[in-house]
């Protein structure tokens, strides 16, 4: 019995030394990468992509999300600081609401002279034209509890440039557009629950997306899967949250079909039980890229529909918004 005992241990000992090592070799792949590949290639680099596919340590996830939004190009010496001394906006009222009701378990970020309020703070006089939504507390958030404030800030900035400000835009369609790829995404993988939500009940897909997309899932996920999905979101981009959407809608499938009422789904959806997702976040997104998706085609239609929705917005006299990055930087920096 005691020798069973033992060998057991041994066992568990060496399998845990093992994962150790596996850990360390992935620690010093990426770090060889971060050290090698050009930030700016790094979202065509195939060795970064199978690295994603195998797994981020925490330990230099901030890094990578740092070499995928090439965010050291944005960074300029001494302006967070700046950004930080200007006077506060109207709308930062809402900031202050929404960072003492966020982040419960961090009580550094629910400060008002803390990481998350400069963050924000620097960020809306940066672009002053954004439109407050509690989206970006949780996104900046999120960022801050990896990243040290500054190199946050900056990553931050690259996202929202790269693919989310306009979310936050005043006329911006993108999200009617993203929506709008979600439903037909929808549609070829669970025709059973597309015609239930979107033509029984005749939900718009913009209020199922808008809390995801808006919170990059921070309001939806744990955060161990949030982390994940941000590592290939960051590589792969918009594909991935219409993937996610609709492995959260399949871990939601019994609670949807059984739903009698809108207001029920989108609860459902805003934030599934912990206990219907997948267990790990691996599996998890093993899940989101089991689905019939061509990212490709995904990335060519929302061009497209762009190009129809501000055709059509422009003969009924509607100014949209660029999605452009154009920034309001300090005059002396």
């Amino acid at each position: 019995m005691i020798s069973s005992d033992s060998a057991a241990f041994r066992s568990k000992a060496s399998l845990k030394e093992a994962s150790m090592d596996a850990h360390r070799q992935r620690e010093q792949k990426w770090m060889s990468l971060i050290s090698t590949v050009p930030p700016e290639q790094a979202r065509k680099n195939k060795k970064v992509r199978k690295l994603l596919g195998e797994g981020v340590p925490a330990s230099v996830r901030y890094l990578v999300w740092s070499l995928m939004t090439n965010a050291k190009s944005k960074g300029v010496a001494g302006v967070y600081n700046k950004l930080c001394k200007r006077a506060r906006l109207p709308s930062f009222v809402d900031v202050e609401r929404d960072v003492n009701r966020c982040f419960g378990e961090h009580p550094h970020l629910q400060s008002t002279e803390g990481p998350l309020v400069n963050l924000l703070h620097a960020y809306m006089n940066m672009v002053p034209d954004i439109q407050y939504s509690t989206g970006l507390t949780l996104i900046a958030g999120h960022t801050l509890l990896l990243a040290p404030e500054e190199d946050a800030f900056w990553i931050f900035v690259s996202m929202m440039d790269s693919a989310l400000r306009p979310y936050f835009s005043l006329n911006s369609t993108q999200m009617e557009v993203d929506a709008a790829l979600f439903s037909r995404a929808l549609e070829v993988n669970d025709a059973q629950v597309s015609k239930k939500v979107l033509v029984d009940m005749g939900i718009n897909p913009a209020h199922m997306c808008f809390p995801w997309f808006t919170t990059l899932f921070v309001s939806s996920l744990p955060g161990d899967y949030v982390n994940r999905v941000w590592d290939l979101f960051l590589y792969e981009g918009v594909p991935i949250l219409i993937r996610v959407g609709l492995a959260i809608l399949y871990c939601c499938r019994r609670a949807i079909l059984e739903a009698t009422s809108e207001d029920a789904v989108l609860y459902y959806l805003k934030r599934p039980q912990p206990t219907w997702l997948p267990p790990s976040p691996d599996a998890f997104m093993t899940l989101a890229f089991s689905f019939k998706v061509k990212d490709d085609d995904v990335r060519k239609q929302r061009i497209k529909m762009e190009k129809q929705v501000k055709k059509q917005a422009q003969s009924q006299g509607v100014r949209l918004v660029a999605n452009g990055s154009g920034i309001s930087l300090p005059r002396d920096a």
